[in-house]
C-alpha cells in the first residue's frame, strides 16, 4: 500500500492483510453483528440515546482481535471511513464464502 492511499482500491489489500488471521475476521463479524443488533434494538425501543453503546460493543471485539491476535494497530485510527466500509465488505465476503480467496489474492509474495 502506498504511504497514503488515494483510493479505496489501494487501501483494500492493506486492510485484508491486517485481518489475515481467521479468528480476527470472526471477531469482527461477531462485533459488527452485535453492534447492529443493539442499534436496531435501541431504535425499536426508542432508546436511541444508547447508540454509542452499540459502537463500543462492535469495536471492542475488533480491537481485541487486533491487539491480542494480529498484534497490530486497527486501521480505524488512521483511516476511519475506509476501515468502516472495508469491515462491511469483509463481512459480506465472509458470509458469501469468498473471504479466504481474497486473503490469498492480497497476500504478499
Amino acid at each position: 500500500m502506498p504511504d497514503d492511499p488515494k483510493t479505496f482500491d489501494e487501501f483494500w489489500p492493506f486492510y485484508v492483510r491486517e485481518h489475515s488471521h481467521p479468528l480476527t475476521r470472526l471477531l469482527h463479524l461477531i462485533g459488527t453483528m452485535a453492534g447492529l443488533v443493539l442499534l436496531v434494538w435501541f431504535i425499536w425501543r426508542g432508546t436511541w440515546y444508547y447508540f454509542p453503546f452499540s459502537l463500543v460493543v462492535g469495536y471492542a471485539f475488533a480491537w481485541f482481535a487486533h491487539f491480542v491476535i494480529e498484534k497490530n494497530r486497527p486501521a480505524t485510527f488512521k483511516y476511519p471511513l475506509w476501515s468502516f466500509i472495508s469491515d462491511y465488505k469483509m463481512i459480506w465476503l465472509m458470509l458469501t464464502g469468498r473471504m479466504s480467496r481474497e486473503v490469498e489474492r492480497t497476500r504478499r509474495p
